[in-house]
């Protein structure tokens, strides 16, 4: 695979233009090159590169061998929806694993294609794919002298429709068409494979056609009863994963009338649900935020209506940049919308309505001496100089703001696609309250601010009294003692650069997804029944053990299209999570992972190790591995690679921080 195939596609693709990284993974029957383009190529650009180059290198393919093609137009967090083909108790024993896959291929797969925003349906597992096989009997071969070739061209050729133009009668036309497919055994049997003195040689003559079955490098096992078949929809690129989910739960209900009877599609893992949760958490964020924001602003400046006219400002920022996010194409997610922070919004309208609201309670009496139709007036004029005068404090601010998220702005690769849409969210919304601060704060403070006394019971006035208590002193006394302030703040500084040094660090923090992936580490060179044995043995062990698990469906090996390839001795076993207010054997996922790895240690020779479905995903798409941190050393020479391996994994082995598991894997990369 490595010599005849995976080295003319990787020589091919290594002078196209953009390239930053070319990988590869090669396995028996299996050959998976992954090539890295700039984010400015976009999309199309680069599958148009290789579809032209990609023909050059089958040419150096040598024929038989296999033929190379490109993946689906999607990326390694498309698969949005998964799927297995159960089957109701009372009807188990009508329907084998290798009809399931029939189901699977000829209805539920060829229905959901049709989808919008859908790439790819990708079907795994279904024990052996059914196949017509015609066993040669080599005596009758040679008895008969007919050789191997002119039984597999007779197969060959007596296999296709062809057609024979029409002829004309009684004004009518007679389409003429040789139907010469097969579709049974006996068809197979009744080809002629030679006239021996006009005697007919059958292929029932000289061989044996029964149902046989292809190899193959990949399973599914599900809830401990066996076998079962996986579908995998795969979302376009690019493409509104909410809107397609939506879409295909909708098929998927049209398609469960027309199954046969006692079979149902059996939906495990839904990205929908994790949409679902992180939509909740920014609503409440922001619904939260703005409500805590209000009440503390109402608090402190000791007016309702001053409060309600800077809290008017939160949701006309959210519309100013939930418009330019639309503008720009910045998707509205946890990391963009989720990073708003409202106090620091308000900012620059807190300062300048607090200082008009306190000029015009000032002048409380000049006002009032004039007729209420000139008091608007007088009003106005307060507004424009304590806007011109406090305009200059407010906009500093949020100007310093922005020129914070400037070096997040220059952020590329994979740094730039988490970070970005947070600073231009932020940035959106910072640049709208600057343009309010400049006409819409002015023009509702001058109308809604109207002069009053505050009584010293007012909250705010208390509030502030009692702040004030507490901060004269202490003021005074840094003021007094300077040399002791200023080595507190030299401490303070060299302690917290210390603290940084030595203090931990990842890219982001760990997004709770409400299910576990569980890898066991098994011998490399393990069957792949001993496999699927294993992956049974392992789901009839969660679900008997914990009533926290709702269902557990293991992928073994690679799939029709390997978007996650993988050997017959690799697998993921994925458990579906009930609602943690139903839990009763632990309280937390660490504590439920703990339990679950003692459970499964009466298994000899397995490690296990633990993560997430779309975690796990996201580190192959960075790295090409899925672990967490992953250590590449390159060579030529296998097996100083492989000795070099071994030694480095002996070493950190036993590094403080968690490194449970050391396992190696060889992969090719350009």
């Amino acid at each position: 695979m490595e010599q005849f195939i995976t080295y003319p596609v990787e020589l091919e693709m290594a002078n196209l233009p953009g390239v930053q990284e070319i990988r590869s993974v090669s396995k028996f029957g299996l050959s998976v090159v992954t090539i890295v383009f700039d984010d400015d190529m976009g999309t199309y650009l680069p599958r148009q590169l290789i579809a032209e180059k990609i023909k050059s290198a089958t040419e150096k393919i040598p024929e038989g061998f296999g033929t190379p093609e490109m993946g689906p137009i999607t990326t390694g967090l498309g698969e949005i929806y998964q799927y297995i083909l159960d089957v109701e108790p009372g009807y188990k024993d009508q329907y084998t694993a290798q009809d399931l896959r029939t189901i699977q291929d000829w209805i539920v797969k060829r229905q959901l294609s049709g989808i919008p925003g859908v790439v790819e349906v990708n079907t795994w597992g279904g024990g052996f794919l059914k196949q017509y096989e015609v066993a040669i009997n080599t005596e009758k071969l040679n008895a008969m002298d007919i050789t191997s070739q002119e039984v597999f061209t007779a197969l060959e050729m007596n296999n296709s429709i062809s057609g024979g133009s029409y002829i004309e009668k009684v004004n009518q036309a007679y389409f003429i068409r040789g139907e010469g497919l097969i579709s049974s055994i006996d068809d197979i049997n009744n080809i002629v494979v030679k006239n021996s003195d006009n005697f007919p040689i059958y292929i029932k003559d000289v061989a044996t056609v029964d149902y046989g079955s292809a190899p193959r490098f990949g399973a599914i096992t599900g809830n401990g009863e066996g076998e079962k078949v996986l579908g995998q929809v795969m979302m376009l690129k690019d493409a509104n994963s909410k809107k397609v989910i939506d879409a295909v739960k909708e098929r998927v209900e049209l398609i469960s009338k027309s199954l046969p009877e006692g079979v149902y599609i059996n939906a495990f893992l839904d990205r929908s649900e994790l949409i679902a949760k992180t939509t909740f958490t920014v609503s409440e964020n922001l619904i939260l935020g703005c409500l805590i924001v209000i009440f503390i602003v109402v608090l402190l400046l000791g007016s309702w209506r001053s409060g309600l006219v800077v809290a008017s400002v939160i949701p006309l920022c959210l519309l100013f940049a939930l418009s330019f996010m639309y503008v720009f194409g910045v998707d509205a997610n946890l990391m963009s919308l989720g990073a708003i922070d409202f106090g620091i919004i308000i900012d620059g309208a807190v300062i300048i309505v607090e200082f008009i609201a306190f000029e015009i309670t000032r002048k409380k009496d000049e006002i009032l001496a004039f007729a209420k139709a000139d008091q608007q007036h007088i009003k106005d004029k307060i507004t424009i100089h304590g806007a011109s005068k406090m305009m200059n404090s407010a906009v500093f601010g949020q100007l310093i703001i922005l020129i914070v998220f400037i070096p997040i702005l220059s952020l590329s690769g994979v740094e730039g696609k988490m970070f970005k849409p947070m600073a231009l969210t932020f940035s959106f919304a910072l640049i709208g309250a600057m343009i309010l601060c400049f006409t819409y704060v002015p023009v509702v403070a001058s109308i809604f601010l109207k002069p009053s006394t505050i009584s010293d019971k007012n909250i705010s006035v208390r509030l502030m009294k009692w702040l004030h208590k507490i901060y004269e002193p202490v003021i005074e006394w840094a003021l007094v003692s300077k040399r002791i302030v200023l080595s507190i703040a030299v401490l303070l500084l060299s302690l917290s650069i210390y603290l940084y040094a030595t203090m931990g660090g990842e890219f982001v923090p760990t997004l709770d997804e409400g299910d576990f992936v569980i890898q066991p580490v098994l011998k490399t060179g393990t069957s792949l029944s001993n496999t699927v044995a294993i992956t049974t043995q392992i789901e009839s062990i969660l679900l008997d053990e914990f009533p926290e698990v709702k269902q557990v469906v293991t992928r073994i090996g690679a799939a029709e299209v390997p978007t996650d390839p993988m050997s017959m001795e690799e697998s993921d076993v994925i458990i579906v999570l009930k609602p943690k207010s139903e839990w009763k054997s632990a309280s937390t996922k660490d504590e439920l992972a703990d339990k679950f790895k003692e459970a499964l240690a009466i298994i000899p020779g397995m490690e296990v190790e633990f993560t997430q479905p779309i975690e796990m995903r996201f580190n192959e798409l960075i790295t090409g591995v899925r672990a967490d941190i992953a250590i590449k050393i390159f060579g030529d020479d296998l097996d100083v690679l492989t000795k070099k391996g071994n030694e480095i994994g002996t070493l950190i082995e036993n590094v403080p921080g968690g490194c449970r598991r050391v396992y190696r894997e060889d992969s090719w990369i350009a």
